[in-house]
């Protein structure tokens, strides 16, 4: 009996389909094409997109598959490092997986002529502009140095490394007590007034503010003495 159950398994596999691990270059092409796409929709004016595409996982057995939609799956990212969607719609069996790619945007950006220490104040002479890939890492880039001039890093950066907003220290636009200019802006209209900021305003970040009429709201720090409420 035992012989018999071996002798059926080495004719099924040898007779099984093999997994399709190699891509047909036309998919690959149009996985390129689709990620090149979606990047370029988001990518600032005068740069270059460039896709590098991964190899599937060389463990997966997928059935044969006479067509392969590729598509970008929900919330993956569209730069650097990230994954296109594959999935089978017409063949043995259907299946869904996602192939690596790497997605580069090259741009001129800021960066920083030497290596700069945390806490240094950035001047013009520790700042050039280079040709980068504006994906490599997480965080803003700058295109004006005239916009770093004065600004602490919060962390070291090595020679010619992009100068990030996540490298930055947040700026502090006012203090606890003070009075600001409070933007609220909603579908179609933007409406002004004063406030008593409740806690100190620093960039980008929520804080509370106090209206004459002794309503509390809750905003973001813009700008010097400045608060935005989206409604």
């Amino acid at each position: 009996m035992l012989r018999i159950v071996l002798l059926f398994v080495c004719l099924f596999a040898a007779g099984a389909p093999r997994a399709q691990t190699v891509l047909d270059p036309a998919l690959v092409e149009r996985v390129r094409v689709l990620a090149e796409t979606a990047a370029s929709a988001t990518a600032p004016p005068n740069t270059r997109v460039a896709v590098e595409i991964g190899a599937l996982d060389p463990r997966l057995r997928l059935a044969p598959c006479r067509q392969v939609q590729p598509y970008l799956p929900p919330g993956m990212a569209v730069w650097g490092r990230s994954r296109i969607g594959l999935r089978c719609t017409d063949g043995t069996a259907r299946w869904n997986v996602t192939l690596p790619v790497r997605v580069a945007v090259f741009g001129r950006a800021v960066v920083a002529s030497g290596p700069l220490p945390a806490g240094v104040s950035l001047s013009q002479d520790q700042l050039a502009l280079a040709d980068i890939d504006i994906a490599a890492d997480p965080g803003a880039v700058f295109t004006d140095p005239a916009l770093l001039i004065g600004r602490t890093l919060a962390r070291p950066l090595a020679a010619a490394e992009a100068v990030r907003a996540p490298a930055l220290k947040s700026r502090q636009w006012f203090a606890a007590g003070e009075t600001v200019q409070v933007l609220a802006v909603g579908p179609g209209f933007a409406v002004a007034a004063e406030a008593q900021a409740m806690s100190a305003g620093l960039e980008g970040q929520e804080v509370r503010v106090r209206f004459e009429s002794g309503r509390v709201a809750s905003g973001r720090a813009v700008a010097e003495r400045r608060v935005e409420l989206s409604l």
